[in-house]
């Protein structure tokens, strides 16, 4: 079963909280609630403990999907990163989530504005030895826990390109599993459908954003910062860019769990409920137009 949820970056942006930090997290939710969505990914305005977020989501009907983690598996053992995950593993199992959503974050630069995507980290063989098997392991950790690890390729970090997310899904175990990101795939030279081809039975998680090409095309020629590219439109929600969001979906025809929009944006100049019901309107549309079933 397919279910669809949403990040509230598209209301309050984690990695740059000025934008939207004036958005409370009761419209956030009652807006999000009103438009269709199911779940919530966490945000920075939710409370990390299960007793004070439960009657939070309970309140508006919505499930807690999952929330991001940052790994630095790169400079620390599995075992020290599940030390580092347990109040994040705790909270995920208590709210009833099925993945952990990590990225590697050793040296990344997309939260830093003023750091150009070029100048982003790149790992050494030895580092994408020990990145890969690192992350084996610690997936093979969190499926003890209950939880499925999946991976989020994330633009500014080590595993941005095709090349890299090839690299990190031949050099890993099963327990690692895909986050496929429509968005990021796209800005990082890769064809999302092609990706969803490939690890369609390694894909367990799915954020689904839009990328203005303009934008894209002007943040690589000006070599801006992810978040320079962010605050200037180059992600949207879907249907409203150039991903073709029938053409992924048809690739995972078997595909069950959440699909979650993930379009941040300045809510300033892209009001948050209307985009939010142009993007799920869409991908309602498109999840029917690709045979899948919800």
């Amino acid at each position: 079963m397919i279910r669809i949820g949403a990040n509230p970056i598209g209301w309050s942006n984690d990695d740059m909280p000025e934008l939207g930090g004036h958005i409370p997290l009761e419209q956030c939710l009652t807006e999000a609630k009103s438009v269709g969505f199911e779940g919530m990914e966490l945000g920075n305005k939710f409370p990390r403990d299960a007793a004070l977020l439960r009657p939070i989501l309970a309140a508006h009907d919505l499930d807690l999907v999952s929330g991001w983690y940052s790994t630095f598996l790169i400079e620390r053992s599995p075992e020290e990163e599940l030390t580092a995950a347990r109040a994040h593993i705790d909270l995920l199992k208590a709210m009833g989530c099925a993945v952990l959503i990590a990225a590697e974050c050793t040296r990344t630069v997309h939260g830093t504005r003023g750091a150009p995507l070029s100048t982003r980290p790149v790992m050494t063989d030895a580092e994408w030895d020990r990145f890969n098997a690192g992350l084996t392991r610690f997936a093979e950790l969190v499926a003890a826990e209950g939880l499925t690890l999946v991976y989020h390729h994330h633009m500014g970090t080590v595993v941005q390109t095709e090349a890299e997310i090839d690299r990190m899904m031949a050099g890993t175990g099963p327990a690692v599993k895909l986050l496929l990101d429509t968005g990021h795939a796209t800005w990082g030279g890769a064809d999302p459908a092609a990706l969803a081809r490939r690890y369609r039975d390694r894909i367990a998680h799915i954020h689904a954003k839009d990328v203005r090409p303009a934008v894209k095309a002007e943040s690589e020629k000006g070599d801006w910062s992810f978040l320079e590219s962010v605050v200037a439109g180059v992600y949207t929600v879907p249907g409203d860019g150039c991903v073709d969001y029938v053409s992924v979906l048809r690739e995972v025809p078997d595909y069950a769990g959440w699909i979650v929009i993930e379009a941040e944006q300045d809510p300033e100049k892209a009001i948050p409920i209307v985009y939010a019901k142009l993007g799920y309107d869409n991908l309602v549309r498109f999840i029917a137009e690709a045979g899948l079933k919800r």
